[in-house]
């Protein structure tokens, strides 16, 4: 029978002490042997508004000493189901954007030739396209459930065709993103033009505006969502802190109000569950502004919901 890390328990070490890695569970330096490598991508020059997001993996990790190994509705097990650690952060250039998306996407590259998936903290949004460059080679063109306040389809932001705006107009246009099979949830507030979420619309996109999703359950939209892209298609779920509301969700960069709730949130990541999920990505959290660290935490437990998502996680009651 295999022997899955599990995380360190709270009777074992107070919450409070031992290493701070996500979910406590043992780190390694590479990804051998692993199903899921938890990847830290501690860059925030790709951003546009506020910085601090480089400080996002570590405390996510440092929140994640609440998460516990079971989920208690869904009743799933991913500590029982995969090889899980934590093999710490991309080690980006922090003075050069584009040698960083380099030095991201050959991490990647490294991390899937030993066959594992990944699940990512950010970091600002701009991490999502090397990661998704290095998946293409592995998976070819890939669908996607994207959550955000922002479209994240701009052609250039002060003439940069990458950044943190950008990114899913490039994944696009690289054929790394099927936009066919491309979901766009909690889009809102204001913009510079009428058609500012009209780019990925007009490839086959579908995009959902926070506006459809307010005083709702998304446990419908996920479904019609599985049923579009289907049980094969490899899909990469990226999700934006900010496509919650900042009630929720205040520390980060371009806070949007009228957002997600951290229910629908959830709801989401679960509704990915029955995918055929190949990494995921956790966003665009920003310490400096989490002055609880409840931005944190709950991105914490988002992180988990991603892991109880892929295909082969354990429910309880199938064992």
């Amino acid at each position: 029978m295999t022997k899955y890390n599990q995380p360190l328990g709270g009777n074992e070490m107070p919450r409070f002490a031992g290493h701070a890695t996500l979910f406590r569970l043992p780190t390694q330096p590479t990804a051998e042997g692993l199903d899921i490598a938890l990847v830290g991508v501690p860059l925030d020059i790709g951003t546009s508004n506020r910085g601090g997001s480089r400080f996002g993996p570590r405390e996510i990790r440092c929140e994640s000493v609440m998460v516990r190994p079971y989920g208690m509705y869904t009743r799933a097990a991913p500590f029982d189901s995969f090889q899980i650690a934590d093999i710490g952060d991309v080690p980006v250039n922090t003075f050069n954007l584009a040698q960083s998306i380099d030095i991201i996407e050959k991490f990647y590259d490294g991390v899937l030739a030993c066959g594992a998936k990944t699940v990512s903290m950010g970091g600002d949004h701009t991490v999502a396209l090397p990661i998704l460059r290095a998946l293409a080679k592995v998976h070819g063109s890939v669908a996607l459930v994207h959550v955000d306040a922002h479209a994240d389809i701009n052609d250039t932001m002060f003439g940069e065709k990458v950044c943190h705006g950008t990114i899913f107009r490039r994944a696009v246009e690289e054929e790394l993103v099927d936009p066919k099979k491309m979901f766009q949830i909690g889009l809102r507030t204001t913009g510079y033009s009428a058609e500012d979420f009209d780019w990925s619309r007009d490839r086959g996109a579908r995009v959902v505006p926070a506006e459809e999703c307010w005083h709702k359950s998304l446990t419908p939209l996920m479904a019609e969502i599985r049923q579009a892209i289907g049980p094969d298609t490899p899909v990469y779920l990226s999700f934006d802190i900010d496509g919650l509301d900042p009630s929720v969700a205040p520390g980060t960069g371009t806070p949007e109000p009228g957002g997600l709730t951290s229910i629908q949130g959830i709801e989401i990541i679960r509704g990915c569950w029955g995918l055929n999920l190949v990494g995921a990505d956790l966003v665009e959290v920003s310490p400096p502004y989490d002055t609880t660290g409840n931005t944190s935490l709950l991105a914490a437990n988002l992180i988990f919901e991603m892991l109880c998502a892929f295909p082969g996680c354990k429910r309880r009651e199938n064992d």
